[in-house]
C-alpha cells in the first residue's frame, strides 16, 4: 500500500492548570499517540492542539517543541466552551502520511478523555 494522508485523534485532561503538567500530558499524550501507531518524525505533516477555555497557563505546542517537533507547523485553538464538556481537557490533531488505512489507526484518549470516543476502536 502506497502512502496516503491521514488524520489522528487523541486527547487528555490535567489535573491543575500548570505549564509543567501540561507538557507532562502532552507529552505523554504525543508518546503513546507515535508508539501505538509507529509514527515517525518524517511521517508528520503538521498538528494542531485545542485546549478548554480552563486551561490558559501554557501553550500545549510549547510541550510539542520539547518533544522535539519545532520543525513541524504546530497550532493552538481554544475548544468550544460546551455545557457538560470535560473540564481540563487537551485535544490533538495530527496529519501525517502513513501506509496504514484508516481503520487501521489508533486514536488515544488518556486520563478523564479516556470516554470521549469509546466508539473508535483501541
Amino acid at each position: 500500500m502506497s502512502k496516503a494522508v491521514r488524520a489522528l485523534r487523541g486527547a487528555t485532561t490535567i489535573d491543575v492548570d500548570l505549564p509543567e503538567h501540561i507538557e507532562e500530558r502532552i507529552i505523554a499524550l504525543l508518546t503513546e499517540m507515535f508508539d501505538r501507531n509507529d509514527i515517525h518524525h518524517d511521517d508528520l505533516i503538521s498538528i494542531i492542539f485545542t485546549a478548554t477555555s480552563d486551561i490558559n497557563s501554557a501553550f500545549p505546542a510549547a510541550a510539542a517543541r520539547k518533544f522535539g517537533l519545532g520543525d513541524v507547523p504546530l497550532l493552538c485553538a481554544q475548544e468550544l466552551d460546551i455545557v457538560d464538556g470535560t473540564p481540563l481537557c487537551l485535544r490533538v490533531l495530527v496529519h501525517l502520511t502513513t501506509e496504514r488505512g484508516r481503520d487501521e489507526l489508533h486514536h488515544i484518549y488518556l486520563e478523564s478523555a479516556q470516554g470521549l470516543r469509546d466508539d473508535l476502536p483501541e
